[in-house]
C-alpha cells in the first residue's frame, strides 16, 4: 500500500504539521515515508503545503503530480490541486472556508466544517486534527492510534497539555466519515 497526499492551505493552519505527524505515524508502523513541506517566506498567513507519502515498500521520488488524497483548507489551495487529485482519489476539504466547491464527479468529496467545528471546541488551533481524523477515517494510511503517539513526538514538549484536546479534535474529524 502507498498512499501519496498534499496538505494545503494557509501558513498557521497547520497544514505542514498534518504531514508531519503522518510522516512519524508511518516511521511508528516501520513504513516509508517522504514529508516535503513547501511554503513562501511569509508563512503565517501565506500560502503552505506539503507532500506526505506513506507506504509499504520503497519510495522512488517525493516528486509527484497527482495524488491519491488532496486535503484543502483554503479556496486558492482548492483552485491550485483539486485537478491533482487522480481519479477515484479522495478531495477532503474545510467547508468553512471553501466558498467554492469542488465539482469533479471522479473522486470521493469529504466536505467537512472543520474551523466551526475548531471554534466550538474554544481553539481554532485545532482544525488541522480534525482535518486529519477525516483523512485517517478515509484512508486508513496508518492506524489511528499511531496517530495520536505520533502527535506526542511532534508536539512540542510545552504543549502537550493540549494533546487531549487534540485527541478529541481528531476523534471529532474521524466521526464525520464514520457518520
Amino acid at each position: 500500500m502507498t498512499h501519496e497526499a498534499i496538505f494545503a492551505g494557509f501558513g498557521g493552519q497547520g497544514v505542514l504539521s498534518m504531514g508531519m505527524i503522518l510522516s512519524y505515524a508511518g516511521m511508528i508502523e516501520n513504513k516509508e515515508v517522504c514529508w516535503m513541506p513547501s511554503y513562501g517566506p511569509e508563512m503565517r498567513g501565506g500560502t503552505a503545503n506539503c507532500t506526505t507519502i506513506v507506504s509499504d515498500s520503497a519510495i522512488s521520488s517525493p516528486i509527484i503530480s497527482s495524488y491519491d488524497s488532496v486535503i484543502a483548507l483554503n479556496q486558492p489551495s482548492m483552485d491550485k490541486f483539486e485537478s491533482k487529485v487522480k481519479p477515484g482519489g479522495n478531495l477532503i476539504y474545510d467547508s468553512t472556508n471553501i466558498l467554492v466547491p469542488p465539482t469533479r464527479k471522479d473522486i470521493n468529496i469529504y466536505a467537512i466544517p472543520g474551523s466551526e467545528e475548531a471554534v466550538r471546541l474554544n481553539n481554532s488551533k485545532v482544525l488541522n486534527m480534525i482535518i486529519l481524523g477525516t483523512f485517517i477515517a478515509v484512508t486508513n494510511a496508518v492506524k489511528p492510534a499511531t496517530i495520536l503517539k505520533a502527535l506526542e513526538q511532534v508536539l512540542p514538549e510545552r504543549y502537550h497539555k493540549l494533546i487531549p484536546l487534540n485527541t478529541e479534535a481528531f476523534e471529532l474529524g474521524m466521526e464525520f466519515v464514520n457518520k
